[in-house]
């Protein structure tokens, strides 16, 4: 699945910062609050921007509450409530003001960008990230946005894949719930 370059990009930079930064469980274990935000934020962003500068303290606090928001919308998605996710992405794009851009860089030929109106690295990131998840919503694929559903793991994904089945967020979940299906089928067989 492909939408643009430039939207599954930045809607894979929401599921980074979302796995990265919020609370909640991974792969079976419980997954904290990040102690170290900046650390956090600036890899979740390096994972798929891998020369992306590390951000500050003020930019890492504000990028974990946009994740927070974000992981809000993904949730909703997975409940099936797909009414309360292009809610909460609309009241981000409103407070955003998310504007497009024609960009080039990094030897890319024009593109486009959607950024806040305060020039700020969380505003424009909070722009391009509810707009990717807007382009998304507001298509027919909006269920390859989804949480994990392996038992004791909440990080979030999105399905790029040709038939649209992934339901999980790494494939050691996917292993661990094949592993723990085929020890219960040998235990009563």
């Amino acid at each position: 699945m492909n939408f643009n370059s430039h939207t599954d990009t930045v809607v894979r930079v929401a599921v980074s910062l979302v796995n990265e930064v919020t609370p909640g469980e991974r792969r079976g274990r419980a997954f904290p609050a990040p102690v170290d935000t900046v650390a956090a934020v600036t890899s979740g962003l390096r994972a798929i921007y891998p020369t992306y500068r590390e951000v500050n303290e003020a930019e890492a606090a504000e990028l974990a509450e946009v994740a927070a928001r974000l992981r809000a919308v993904f949730a909703a998605l997975a409940s099936g409530d797909v009414d309360s996710a292009a809610t909460q992405v609309n009241t981000l794009l409103a407070e955003t003001r998310a504007r497009p851009m024609l960009e080039r860089h990094d030897g890319e030929p024009w593109h486009l960008h959607f950024h806040g109106t305060g020039g700020t690295t969380a505003g424009d990131w909070a722009a391009s990230c509810a707009t990717g998840l807007a382009i998304v919503l507001g298509s027919e694929f909006s269920d390859r946005l989804g949480v994990c559903t392996a038992p004791h793991c909440d990080r979030v994904y999105v399905d790029v894949s040709r038939n649209g089945t992934r339901r999980f967020c790494s494939t050691a979940c996917q292993n661990r719930v094949k592993t723990a299906a085929f020890r219960a089928r040998a235990k009563t067989g």
